[in-house]
């Protein structure tokens, strides 16, 4: 699937809910369902700066695509970070690096965050494109 096809799934997704607790316990639930981050990347150098909770993000490249692990030590961070990780994780760099993610708005995510947690969405995208473009680089 492309980084469009999933956004528009996920702003599908989102409209099912009612109101704003509703979309706050399925973003809970994804974070839950995050797969684990490896202990070893647990690391300050994978800490996201910005981020006021701890996340840890990874990324590595696999058959021309960046694949991103996470972890972080608040619930909504958790759930915040496995959205973007569902949208962005298993693309192409350039894919990556270029993204449009409307679905943020979209889905009223940055009116109902926190000035903190919408800073700390912002760098994680941030850093993903980062890691995209390092990675890219690299090959």
């Amino acid at each position: 699937m492309t980084i469009k096809e999933i956004q528009d799934e996920l702003i599908e997704d989102f409209s099912f809910f009612e109101d704003w607790m509703a979309k706050y316990e399925y973003i809970i639930q994804l974070g839950k369902e995050l797969p684990l981050i490896d202990e070893s990347h647990k690391v300050d150098d994978l800490l996201i700066k910005g981020c006021q909770s701890r996340v840890w993000l990874h990324a590595q490249y696999v058959d021309d695509k960046v694949f991103f692990t996470a972890d972080s030590d608040a619930i909504i961070t958790k759930g915040l970070v496995s959205l973007m990780i569902k949208v962005l994780s298993g693309q192409r760099a350039e894919d990556i690096v270029s993204a449009d993610l409307y679905f943020i708005d979209e889905i009223g995510l940055k009116e109902h965050l926190s000035p903190t947690r919408a800073n700390g969405l912002v760098a994680m995208v941030k850093q993903m494109k980062l890691y995209a473009l390092a990675l890219n680089a690299k090959r």
